[in-house]
């Protein structure tokens, strides 16, 4: 038997209607607050994606499914993320030209070769949004705000907002020094990867899951200790608005995000229960995306939301019941002639909105009837040779067993 890829998922029709759901909810509020959809490539040239989130991410070194395209000899990449692509169609359509802020959404599949569990799969589903041409930190509340009411409405009340700052390009150096000097003398508890990390990107050591590595990194210098006046005091206006919001949050220095492209503002949904992969939802400033990948100076805020987390999520407080759609009407019929207007019937139904339903197996009368009932259809209608030369038939309320009687050529329901 043929399965499917490691790392993938089937989403079946009985579980469809909670992701209908999730998506519908994610479209509304970014449309609330003034996002329009775009939709990306699911693949594009693996530069974009090496200078655009960083070449020495884990995502670029090691989680890339990259191939070569054999037409015109160049290398590809599935998107492991959505920002850089959202930057680059924003340089290619000449978008940097329109009002700012440029506000965006989406929901796609991504894909990173990492190992598969709970919460985390090589194919996976993600909302995110995109704000370019504000360094404002209202724009970075605004952004919040928004994921925040998406996860309210959600009904996650077990979800805390983590945030921190990491500096720009004026600060950032004086605590990428402070961090070389701290773990350089902690460089033999170093797990093989942090070592090459400090000496290409010793930020990072602060987001390794290693324990020798993350208790290093739990006294290690804070960057909000070291953040510049400007970003000192954008940082206090976020907590500001944020505090004038009613968005509850923790001032937590661990939260570095895992692509080279933050900066500034960072934070992280975390919810409580659902195991490792605990983070719902992250995101933050990245002022020098644009620029980096060829366009223009463009600040831009933003983050991204896994769906399959925020399933488990909802499972761990019980707010996953969707009711699914059930039909309006059940025809069930007897003999060929009625099958045929049993078909005219719903497909008339049907062309008017209602859910409807009837025979397609050859199924006898005993049994479409425990079908219908395991359908959970609101009425029936029972067509057979009489009903066919009457031209009427009876109409079940399966509630209530009443009947009532209809003209099969006209009825509406």
């Amino acid at each position: 038997m043929i399965q499917k890829i490691k790392g993938t998922m089937d989403i079946l029709p009985d579980e469809t209607p909670l992701w209908r759901y999730i998506e519908g909810i994610m479209r509304e509020e970014a449309e609330n607050y003034g996002y329009g959809e775009i939709r990306t490539p699911t693949f594009e040239n693996t530069e974009l994606f090496v200078r655009g989130v960083g070449d020495t991410t884990d995502v670029v070194q090691k989680e890339m499914y990259t191939f070569v395209d054999r037409e015109e000899d160049r290398s590809i990449s599935l998107r492991p993320e959505g920002t850089a692509s959202v930057a680059r169609a924003i340089i290619e359509n000449g978008k940097y030209s329109d009002p700012m802020p440029l506000k965006y959404y989406y929901i796609i599949s991504c894909f990173r070769h990492e190992k598969p569990q709970a919460g985390r799969s090589r194919e996976f589903y993600q909302f995110g949004t995109e704000m370019f041409g504000s360094h404002s930190p209202a724009s970075d509340a605004t952004a919040i705000a928004l994921a925040n009411s998406v996860l309210q409405r959600l009904g996650l009340t077990n979800v805390t907002l983590h945030i921190n700052s990491i500096g720009c390009k004026e600060c950032r150096p004086r605590y990428r020094d402070a961090l070389i000097s701290y773990f350089s003398g902690r460089r033999d508890k170093l797990c093989d990867t942090c070592k090459t990390r400090l000496d290409k990107n010793p930020l990072r050591l602060l987001d390794c899951k290693n324990p020798d590595c993350a208790e290093g990194a739990s006294a290690a210098p804070r960057t909000v200790d070291h953040l510049c006046d400007c970003c000192q005091k954008n940082f206090e206006m976020l907590k500001s608005a944020l505090t004038a919001m009613g968005i509850d949050y923790v001032v937590d220095p661990s939260i570095v995000r895992g692509l080279d492209y933050y900066t500034g503002t960072v934070f992280e949904f975390i919810a409580e229960g659902i195991g490792a992969q605990s983070t719902v939802c992250g995101g933050g400033r990245y002022d020098g995306l644009v620029s980096s990948i060829g366009g223009p100076e463009l600040a831009g805020i933003g983050f991204g939301m896994g769906i399959t987390r925020l399933i488990l999520a909802m499972r761990a407080m019980g707010v996953d019941k969707v009711a699914e759609k059930k039909p309006r009407l059940y025809v069930a019929s007897m003999g060929d002639r009625a099958t045929v207007t049993a078909l005219e019937i719903v497909e008339r139904l049907r062309r008017g909105g209602v859910f409807a339903e009837c025979d397609v197996v050859g199924r006898s009368l005993k049994a479409q009837m425990k079908y219908a009932n395991k359908i959970s259809a609101e009425y029936t209608l029972i067509i057979g040779e009489s009903e066919i030369e009457s031209g009427k038939a009876q109409l079940r309320n399966m509630a209530t067993g009443e009947q009532t009687e209809v003209t099969l050529s006209s009825f509406e329901i």
